[in-house]
């Protein structure tokens, strides 16, 4: 059974070996050019770009020519001219009239300009979910990253327990050491085995979230060794001079409020009564006539008056939102960048931590093995390394997630899609 046992294990890893390697890799960039090009919402949301441009069309049509026709037959057969029956011309009065709808007061350019800024709208809009798509991706990018870390600190602590449980098994059956000290190195190999599955399960998870959001069909996962640093200013000034001129919020509420300036001239054109002109042909009698017709509404009650005043109100409401985005902005840079420094602060500080750790465990291992300390030092040590191993890389984690909050404060992250 030992034996069987051994060739399973053997097999399930070359298996799990070959799935990783079949799974293809991303860097961080290269993960945000996929989801700008497959991401499935993305594709969806990019309709309402198609939807805007048929607007501009629709906004470029002329009125349709109305026709009219009527028809006015005597009733009484007494009253038909002499020798005639009741489908006789002589009996029956038509008209026809074909008349044209016009726009004034430059009511169709107002239509296109309106219907042009609207496209302009849903193009910054665009942008924007791609920005928030592209925070997401390198938010799940560094999930998967982190999570492989933790897993490869559990398989390490793993490792060595397991190691030292061999160890001891033997050391117990030579009885160097108490059963007390062996059933220690059990409880602690089996918690490590337990954490070790729920690695494994974190990896797989945020791998599946990730291959939503890049749109893949296949198995993906992360570039390890992508170095996920890009250059960016550590000015504070220049960062916030770049997210006002970057981001795409704030560009598309300044484009919105261009919308509103154009709204409010097509309702002050709608204010102006439409007129219509037409032709008329009126066989009375069976004798042709030919008239000219003009029709056009009196402007004493409807000129439009409500809808004037909402387009003035959502000018007013497009301005505020410019104002409120620019003060938001510069909240948010100031937060992140602040943050940034932090985290940056924090990592450096932590490579003292890690050799300390590393050593006195290294020294306490060394130590109990000779006889000259006590299992419970060990596994003290032990799992004081393991959590200062986690805490750095949770550590290197908050770092970039910091500088991924920056480059989707300041709007430069849809630059990497470039």
């Amino acid at each position: 059974m030992h034996f069987w046992s051994k060739y399973l294990t053997t097999f399930l890893l070359l298996a799990s070996c070959l799935h990783i390697s079949a799974q293809e890799r991303y860097t961080l960039k290269e993960a945000l050019k996929t989801a700008k090009t497959n991401n499935l919402e993305l594709h969806s949301e990019r309709f309402n770009l198609d939807i805007a441009e048929t607007e501009i069309t629709t906004a470029k049509l002329r009125p349709n020519l109305n026709l009219s026709v009527e028809a006015v037959q005597i009733m009484n057969s007494s009253e038909f001219d002499g020798n005639t029956n009741w489908n006789n011309s002589q009996n029956r009065e038509e008209m026809w009239q074909v008349s044209k709808p016009f726009q004034i007061a430059g009511q169709r350019k107002n239509k296109i300009e309106l219907a042009n800024k609207n496209f302009e709208l849903e193009e910054k809009l665009f942008i924007e979910r791609k920005r928030n798509l592209f925070s997401e991706v390198a938010t799940q990018w560094l999930e998967i990253w982190t999570a492989k870390k933790q897993l490869e600190i559990i398989e390490t602590a793993k490792f060595n327990i397991d190691t030292l449980l061999q160890t001891n098994q033997a050391r117990y059956r030579n009885q160097v050491i108490t059963k007390t000290d062996l059933f220690r190195t059990e409880l602690l190999a089996k918690q490590y085995s337990v954490l070790y599955k729920s690695a494994l399960q974190e990896v797989a998870t945020h791998q599946k979230k990730f291959k939503f959001l890049l749109g893949a069909n296949e198995s993906v996962d992360i570039d390890p060794e992508d170095k996920f640093l890009f250059s960016i200013s550590e000015n504070l000034e220049v960062l916030l001079q770049e997210a006002l001129g970057n981001r795409s919020d704030i560009q598309a509420a300044k484009v919105f409020s261009e919308v509103s300036n154009s709204n409010i001239k097509l309702q002050k054109s709608f204010a102006y009564p439409q007129p219509e002109l037409g032709l008329i042909y009126n066989p009375q009698n069976s004798v042709p006539r030919f008239g000219i017709s003009a029709a056009i509404d009196l402007p004493f009650f409807d000129r439009n008056q409500g809808e004037i005043k909402k387009s003035r109100l959502l000018k007013e409401q497009a301005d505020q939102e410019v104002k409120m985005l620019q003060s938001k902005i510069e909240n948010e840079i100031n937060i992140a960048f602040s943050n940034f420094q932090l985290q940056k602060e924090n990592l450096e500080k932590f490579q003292e931590l890690m050799e300390q750790s590393q050593s006195i465990l290294d020294n306490v291992k060394y130590a109990y093995l000779k006889g000259g300390t006590t299992i419970i030092d060990f596994l003290e040590a032990q799992r004081s390394w393991l959590e200062i191993q986690q805490d750095y890389y949770q550590t290197i984690r908050e770092y970039r997630q910091a500088y991924i909050d920056l480059l989707y404060t300041t709007g430069l992250i849809n630059q990497l899609a470039q």
